[in-house]
This record gives structure tokens, sequence and C-alpha cells, in this order.
């Protein structure tokens, strides 16, 4: 891989990066209007309210920009780029197709992934921390409770596809991928979706930004550009474990469409998997945080152990 390769595919995942959050966000929107009857999301600029997210970002971007006088002012500063970067980077490891199709493709592509996943947490607890505000702190720290009790079930999870495959590398998990894994490996697509729906702080699981309890946890000191930065991040986590799952269980590029073609497939699981997402978002009322921990450590976490002996098995039994 000479230099001008490595630019293009660095400059091709961050136009990814810079435009796919966009439009999952937009398509949040839309989606939500229609399945709870809201008008206002509709309106902004003619048809359809096109202008929507522009009005948003143009909204953003005119917001004062105010860091608290009792806070920890540059880790305060840098706690939304800490959350936002590690999905870029975790981007450039995904396999969108076949012969190379990858930004870097990283022999133990997996555990990468899902660890770099992890680092995003830190950014909350920097902002929680930072902010001077004890409501926020409690947010902070509740969002990495929250990763530490749903990071276990999705490596379970994880590690069932890894076992089936006989790899740790992304693509090579897809190049292994056959049909039938869909049935057997549904346990823990569903363990992998929704501990990664719990890491995001996505509805039902968003108890770390409860406003009738904590306001709006780690982010609610900040404002303008900052906070635009935390949603983004959001939208963005959305489009990385939408995108994982569709590598990891749904074969990827694997599909009705030509090899050529199979960049397609695979971006078209992505975005029905973020319409799940945004779905279950306007479906379930929130877990109270009790109900939310007992749901990792008593419903997910034990349906990981039984996809992996469940793969354990039928390895040995193919074999």
């Amino acid at each position: 891989m000479n230099l001008l390769d490595t630019l293009l595919r660095c400059a091709a995942a961050l136009v990814v990066f810079l435009t796919f959050p966009l439009i999952i966000g937009q398509t949040e929107h839309k989606v939500m209007a229609h399945m709870q009857g809201r008008l206002g999301p509709m309106y902004a600029g003619g048809f359809h309210g096109w202008a929507q997210l522009v009005a948003d970002g143009v909204k953003f971007a005119q917001k004062e920009d105010i860091v608290p006088a009792g806070a920890d002012r540059r880790v305060f500063q840098l706690a939304p780029a800490v959350s936002l970067l590690p999905y870029l980077i975790v981007l450039l490891a995904i396999p969108v197709g076949p012969d190379g199709f990858v930004g870097q493709a990283v022999d133990a592509g997996l555990f990468f992934v899902l660890a770099v996943m992890g680092v995003g947490v830190i950014g909350k607890l920097m902002a929680g921390w930072a902010s001077a505000n004890k409501f926020s702190l409690l947010g902070g720290l509740r969002t990495a409770a929250q990763l530490m009790s749903y990071e276990l079930p999705m490596v379970l999870a994880a590690a069932s596809v890894a076992m089936a495959a006989g790899t740790l590398s992304l693509p090579g998990i897809v190049d292994a991928f056959e049909w039938y894994w869909i049935p057997w490996q549904a346990i823990g697509a569903f363990v992998f979706f929704t501990a990664g729906l719990a890491e995001l702080q996505r509805p039902p699981f968003d108890m770390p930004v409860a406003d009738s309890e904590i306001i709006f946890g780690a982010y609610t000191e900040y404002t303008g550009l900052r906070f635009a930065f935390f949603l983004l991040s959001e939208y963005a986590g959305i489009l990385v474990v939408s995108a994982l799952t569709a590598v990891l269980f749904l074969g990827g590029w694997h599909g009705p469409l030509p090899d050529d073609l199979g960049w397609l497939w695979t971006v078209l699981k992505t975005f029905a998997l973020a319409f799940v997402v945004i779905w279950l978002r306007v479906t379930y009322p929130r877990l109270r945080e009790d109900q939310l921990m007992r749901f990792a450590w008593t419903v997910l976490i034990p349906l990981a152990l039984v996809q992996l002996a469940l793969t354990g098995v039928i390895k040995v039994a193919i074999s």
C-alpha cells in the first residue's frame, strides 16, 4: 500500500464519517415525525422538511460556547473530540466490500474495533468530571457502569462469530460467512446489537442522560458545537454498530448483487439496521437503572454464553 493509496482510503473513510451519520440523523427526524405524528420536523425548507438538519446545524453554530467557571477548562474542551474520534478510527477497519475494500485490514480487527469503541466512554467521563456539576458527574459514572456491564456480552457475542469463522480478521469473517449462519448465530446477533445500543446510550438504554433525574447527564453543561459533537458521536456510533452487525452476522457484502456491487449491499444492510435503531427509540420506554443492569447480567450474558456453547458444538459436529 503506497502513500497515495493510504491517503485515498483515509479520505474516503473521512467522507463517510462526515456524511453518513448526518444522513442517519436526518432520517431519524423524518422517521420519528411519521411514527409519532410530529409535524415540526416536516416543515423546515418546504418539501418533507429537507432543511431541518441544516437548521439544526446553524442553530448549534450560533449558540455561545460556554465553559463553566469551576470547570477544568482543557479537559472540558477535549471531551467531545475524545468521544467522537474512536468511531472514525473504527470505520477504517470495517470492510465494505471484497478485494481489499477496507480502509486498513487488521489481523485482529474484531478485537481492535471493540477495544477502540470502548475508548469513547473516556470522553463521557471527562465531560462529567470536568463540568464541575454533580449531575454531570453522576451521568458520566452511569455511562461508565453501563459500558462495563454491556461490553462483556458484546465481546462474547463477537467471539462466537470469530470461533465460527476461525479468524479475528473482519474481512476473513465475511469471507468465511455462510447463509446458514444467520439462524445459527441469531442469538449472538441479538446480544451484539442490543449491547451496542446500550453502549451508545440509545433508548431504551438512555438512563445516563435521563432528563427527569440528572438533566442531560455528562452533557448538561455543554452548548453550541461542543454539544453537537456529542450528538454526532451518537449518530456515528449508530453507523458503526449497524455496520459491524451487518459484517459479523448478516454476511457483509454477500448478497444477490454481484461482488463488484458488494459495497452497496453492505450499505443497505447498515442503513436497514440504523432504521431499526430509530424504530426502537420511538417504541420502548426508558428502563430504570436497576432494570438496565439486571438485563445485562441476567439476560444478555447468559444468552451470549449459550451462543458460544452452541457455536462450539456445531463447529465440532461440522468438523
